[in-house]
């Protein structure tokens, strides 16, 4: 295998075609893989990841125990995924900046990446709060009774949307 560090297109791994009645591969969703492709496409992402780390230099945005904290995950995966259909995708006309896009993107998830208590190695992440007993009951009744939900639809700009509509229809 080539140096990914050096060669990102090495990253890509070698996969057999697929028969015509398969299905089409499904979006990454990690709950909804059988766990011998969620292994298969963790061991991808990491390849990236330690990719895009000593490419973009991102030692000290990531740390090690990414893969254990899932919203980062699930960051991470999203970069991926756009990194491959911006630099492996078809040209869109319209999208000339794409890769610029992409590097923006990137930039504006490093902080939301940074997980300060595993500075000093891992630490689980806290413990959701046990679940309210009454917060169904709570819900069910707000869907019922508040005027957010219940109020009859009336659109904010709605002389505004009529008169545009007729312009757009004008009678004959």
């Amino acid at each position: 295998m080539d140096d990914f560090l050096d060669n990102p297109a090495s990253l890509w791994p070698t996969v057999p075609p697929t028969p015509a009645e398969a299905p089409p591969p499904r979006r990454w969703v990690w709950s909804a893989m059988p766990p011998p492709e969620r292994r298969a496409r963790l061991r991808e992402l990491r390849t990236w990841v330690q990719w895009l780390c000593h490419t973009a230099e991102l030692h000290n945005d990531l740390p090690p125990c990414w893969y254990r904290h899932r919203w980062t995950r699930e960051m991470l995966t999203a970069l991926y995924l756009g990194w491959l259909r911006t630099y492996e995708g078809e040209r869109t006309p319209g999208r000339e900046l794409a890769e610029a896009e992409w590097i923006n993107t990137l930039h504006a998830f490093k902080p939301h990446m940074k997980l300060p208590a595993c500075v000093g190695g891992h630490q689980e992440p806290p413990l959701p709060p046990p679940p309210d007993l009454g917060a169904e009951h709570e819900w069910e009744l707000y869907l019922a009774t508040s005027a957010d939900i219940t109020a009859p639809a009336a659109h904010p700009a709605e002389a505004e949307v009529q008169r545009m509509t007729a312009e757009l229809d004008p009678p004959l």
